[in-house]
């Protein structure tokens, strides 16, 4: 757990150290240029650089043991973080988008457009690929949170390319205007991306099912079932950050000793811990076979068998 977490930390430091890095920048290329395009890349890295310490702060704070307050842990500040950031993306967007509708009525002269173009071109490739190997870092572990940040920076990286070829229009035609359209696309964009975050967040604080998660989880118990386990059932997958806890019921021999069900269960706790490379915390409830369970049962050499 302390390794997943330092982990996980490690790149949201990354990506905090990144944003810094990448904010001045593009506040170096709008003052060259003052462009209400890249203006929209400057206010993206302020919600970056804001979203990057909600991160980080969730992060370690997911990795607090639990106490008496909190017998599940902290993991679902994750969810809280990433909600606080949709809400910053889309803050951001809506801002941008009233710039961008000022400026079509009050132009204003863009200059230097061949080295505000040469550094928002670096600034978006650098958040790709920092976006990209946050979101698969955070997709892998099971973190939220990360997961947001690796997703806000490649759409932000998406919103680059979309600047880049706004300027180079500009560029192109001399028309000053398709600056400010071009803002004010990347602001749907962003407002887009900012609710959509929001939207898989208040879904993980409601519990809501992963269905790839279960399937996943599933496939692995067929994969390595045991004969002994007849039925499960009232199967529960729920994530508190990177902490996955499952709760099921599950049918076993009504002729088993209290030591047997015991074992084999142990062994079907060791499944679905194997299932998933995150921690996994169980709670599965035992229930004696009836008789309609022989339908379903895989004992061959039951003596009771009446099916």
């Amino acid at each position: 757990m302390e390794i997943i977490g330092n982990e996980k930390t490690k790149t949201q430091w990354m990506i905090l150290a990144l944003g810094i890095f990448l904010m001045g920048i593009r506040f170096a290329a709008f003052y060259l240029t003052h462009s209400n395009a890249i203006l929209t890349d400057v206010l993206d890295s302020i919600v970056n650089l804001a979203a990057g310490g909600f991160g980080l702060y969730s992060l370690y704070f997911s990795n607090v043991p639990k106490d008496i307050d909190h017998p599940y842990g902290h993991g679902k500040i994750e969810y809280i973080s990433s909600s606080i950031e949709g809400s910053l993306i889309v803050i951001a967007g809506v801002l941008i988008a009233v710039t961008a509708i000022y400026s079509l009525f009050n132009p204003q002269q863009i200059e230097k457009l061949n080295t505000g173009i040469f550094l928002i071109a670096i600034s978006g490739l650098l958040n790709f690929l920092m976006g990209y190997y946050a979101a698969k870092k955070g997709k892998r572990r099971n973190s939220l949170a990360l997961e947001a940040s690796g997703e806000h920076l490649k759409s932000d990286a998406y919103s680059t390319v979309g600047v880049l070829v706004g300027l180079a229009l500009v560029y192109i035609s001399g028309f000053v205007w398709i600056d400010n359209i071009t803002a004010l696309s990347i602001s749907i964009l962003i407002i887009y991306s900012g609710y959509k975050i929001i939207e898989r967040s208040v879904g993980a604080i409601m519990d809501k099912a992963d269905f790839e998660l279960n399937a996943q989880v599933i496939a692995y118990i067929e994969a390595h079932r045991k004969p002994e386990w007849i039925d499960v059932h009232n199967f529960r997958i729920i994530k508190y950050g990177e902490v996955i806890h499952i709760d099921c019921h599950m049918t076993m021999p009504w002729y088993y000793t209290n030591q047997q069900a015991h074992d084999s269960m142990k062994e079907f706790e060791k499944c679905l811990t194997n299932s998933v490379s995150n921690p996994v915390e169980t709670f599965i409830h035992i229930d004696p076979c009836i008789p309609s369970s022989c339908a379903i049962c895989q004992i061959t050499d039951c003596l009771y068998r009446t099916h």
